[in-house]
C-alpha cells in the first residue's frame, strides 16, 4: 500500500492496486459521521469510438450509450432497483456521467457495511434485457426533452457547439431521442464488458475507517477478478480553431443568460495551468473585481458570473457565465476588460488576493467527505492526484498568470452563446 501525506491539509492517501486492477484510494477521516464511496469507469460520454481487443473493425456507438448504462446498473435480476434497496436502508447512492468518467456513489452514517454488499453487488453484476433497455428509453428521452427546455443548460451546451466541430464534448452526455432509440442490450454488454474492467476503474473511500480494514471489506466483496486488455479508443481530430464564433437561441425565460468560452488546449501541468486560469477569471471578473462592481452598480448585471475552467486529456476551456438584460454590453466590458489586462497586466494585489481565495477553496473542498472523494476520482482520470492543486499553488507566479491570460484569453479561441427571452 502506498501512503502519500499532505502537510498543508494533513490529509494521508492510502492507495493500493488490488489483485484485480482496481485502484483504491482511501482517506481517512477520525470522528467523522458520514461515511463516502465512489466508484466507477473511464469511460464518459466522448467514449464512443473505439477497436475491441482483438478485433480491427471499428466499434461506434450512439450517442448516449455512457449515460444510458449508468441508468441500467441498478437494474437487478431479482426485478428489485439497486437504488431503491440503498434508499430503503437508510443510505443516500446516486450516480452521473460526465465527459470523460461515470462514477457511482453512496453516502451513509448507519448501514454503511450492508449498503456496501448491496453496491459491489450490482456494481459488478450488470442485467440488461430487450424489455428493460426498450422502457428506458423512454425514461431518458423524457429527460432529455426536460433539458432541453432549460436555458442554463442551453446556454452551455451551445457555448460547446461553438468551441468544438468534432469531439463529441460538444454534444449533450445524455445524447438525443434519436440516437438512444438506436441503444441495444448489446452494446450495453459491449461497453460494460470492456470498459468497466477493474484495471479501468477506480475507488475512492473517506470517512471514519482503518484503510486497511476497509480494503480488506472490499476484497471480500469482488468477484470480478479478470482483466480484460481495454479497447483502443478513437477520437476524432479536433482543430484548434473555434467551430462557430457565436449561437444566439430565443427561449421562454425573463432575463437574457450568456455564456463566453474561450478554447484552450491541453499542455504540460495542467495542474498549474488551472490554478492560474481560476485566478484569472476571479481576478478580472469575480466579485470582488472593478468590472463587477461597475455592471453590478448600474444593474447591467443581474448577480454574480459564473467562473469555470475545466479540463481532461482531451480538451481544455474557459467559461464566463452571467445573466444580463444587455448581455451584449455586458460582453463588451468583459472584452475591453481582457484587452486592458493583455495590455497592462494584472494588478498585483488583485492577483495575490484572489490567489489566497483560490487556495482558500481549494483547502475547503477537505472539509466534505463528499467533495474530497469527487474530486480524487475525477483528478484521478485526468492523470492527476488531487494533493497536486495544493503543491502547486505556489509556482503560479503574477508572471506566470500573465503568459497564461495572453494564451487562454484570445479573441480568436472566443466564442459567445447567449440565450435571450422571447418577446
Amino acid at each position: 500500500m502506498k501512503i502519500i501525506e499532505n502537510d498543508k491539509v494533513k490529509e494521508k492517501l492510502y492507495v493500493e492496486k488490488l489483485e484485480n486492477g482496481l485502484t483504491v484510494m482511501v482517506l481517512p477521516r477520525k470522528n467523522v459521521r458520514k461515511k463516502y464511496i465512489i466508484c466507477g469507469p473511464n469511460f464518459g460520454s466522448i467514449d464512443n469510438r473505439f477497436i475491441l481487443a482483438g478485433e480491427e473493425n471499428e466499434t461506434v456507438l450512439p450517442d448516449g450509450v455512457a449515460h444510458f448504462l449508468e441508468h441500467k446498473m441498478f437494474e437487478q435480476r431479482s426485478g428489485i432497483n439497486s437504488l431503491d434497496t440503498l434508499t430503503a436502508i437508510g443510505v443516500n447512492a446516486n450516480a452521473y456521467t460526465t465527459n470523460d468518467h461515470t462514477a457511482y456513489l453512496y453516502e451513509a452514517t448507519d448501514n454503511f457495511y450492508e449498503a456496501l454488499d448491496e453496491y459491489m453487488d450490482y456494481i459488478q453484476n450488470p442485467y440488461y434485457t430487450e424489455e428493460n433497455v426498450e422502457k428506458e428509453k423512454g425514461i431518458i428521452a423524457q429527460e432529455i426533452n426536460m433539458y432541453e427546455d432549460y436555458p442554463e443548460w442551453q446556454v452551455y451546451l451551445n457555448a460547446m457547439k461553438c468551441m468544438y466541430k468534432e469531439l463529441p464534448i460538444r454534444l449533450d452526455i445524455a445524447g438525443s431521442v434519436k440516437s438512444i432509440s438506436g441503444i441495444t442490450k448489446e452494446m450495453l454488454y459491449t461497453c460494460y464488458n470492456n470498459f468497466y474492467t477493474p484495471s479501468n476503474m477506480a475507488m475512492v473511500i473517506c470517512g471514519d475507517f482503518v484503510p486497511e480494514e476497509i480494503i480488506e471489506e472490499i476484497k471480500k466483496r469482488i468477484t470480478i477478478n479478470t482483466n480484460k486488455e481495454l479497447p483502443k479508443r478513437i477520437y476524432p481530430n479536433e482543430p484548434e480553431e473555434i467551430n462557430q464564433k457565436e449561437i444566439e437561441v430565443k427561449m421562454e425565460l425573463s432575463n437574457p443568460i450568456f455564456c463566453i468560452g474561450f478554447k484552450d488546449s491541453v499542455r504540460e501541468n495542467m495542474v498549474k495551468r488551472h490554478i492560474a486560469s481560476s485566478v484569472i477569471l476571479n481576478t478580472l471578473f469575480g466579485s470582488s473585481s472593478k468590472l463587477y462592481k461597475e455592471l453590478s452598480d448600474n444593474n447591467t448585471l443581474l448577480g454574480p458570473l459564473d467562473l469555470e475552467y475545466d479540463y481532461s486529456k482531451k480538451y481544455a476551456y474557459a467559461l464566463i457565465t452571467g445573466q444580463s438584460r444587455k448581455p451584449k454590453e455586458v460582453i463588451k466590458r468583459i472584452n475591453e476588460e481582457i484587452q486592458n489586462a493583455i495590455t497592462n497586466g494584472l494588478n498585483e494585489e488583485d492577483f495575490q488576493r484572489n490567489k489566497k481565495k483560490i487556495y482558500g477553496e481549494y483547502i475547503t473542498e477537505y472539509n466534505s467527505v463528499e467533495d474530497t472523494a469527487r474530486m480524487f476520482l475525477a483528478d484521478y482520470f485526468k492523470g492527476v492526484n488531487s494533493f497536486d492543486y495544493l503543491e502547486e499553488y505556489n509556482s503560479v507566479t503574477k508572471e506566470y498568470a500573465e503568459e497564461v491570460m495572453k494564451e487562454l484569453l484570445d479573441t480568436d479561441k472566443q466564442v459567445t452563446s447567449i440565450v435571450e427571452g422571447n418577446e
